[in-house]
């Protein structure tokens, strides 16, 4: 009977239906959210959805790609940051999940 309570807790805390504001897919980032991202990100970048964002922040206003397979000194993918609308929600919860966007 003591698992039943922790359940509801840890599957729906406060605020746990979007996903946070910058998070990175990098373990070594200080922003990586290995456990958000099992759940699955969407991310609408200019009104688009992408699938290739290696890391996002809503309030900033950018994302950051891949640039195709060039690495950078130390082995690792070099990325571009680029500027515009992102928006991030949840793909677990489906159709009309919430999401996390910068109020303009």
């Amino acid at each position: 009977m003591t698992d039943t309570p922790e359940e509801p807790a840890k599957t729906s805390p406060s605020g746990a239906d979007t996903p946070p504001d910058h998070l990175a897919i990098n373990p070594r980032s200080k922003y990586y959210g290995g456990e958000l991202l099992e759940r699955g990100i969407g991310i609408n970048f200019r009104g688009e959805r992408k699938h290739n964002i290696e890391e996002y922040c809503v309030s900033e206003g950018w994302v950051k790609v891949q640039a195709g397979k060039t690495l950078d000194r130390k082995g690792n993918p070099l990325l571009i940051k680029l500027n515009g609308e992102v928006e991030a929600w949840f793909e677990d919860l489906g159709e009309g999940a919430p999401t996390i966007k910068k109020d303009a």
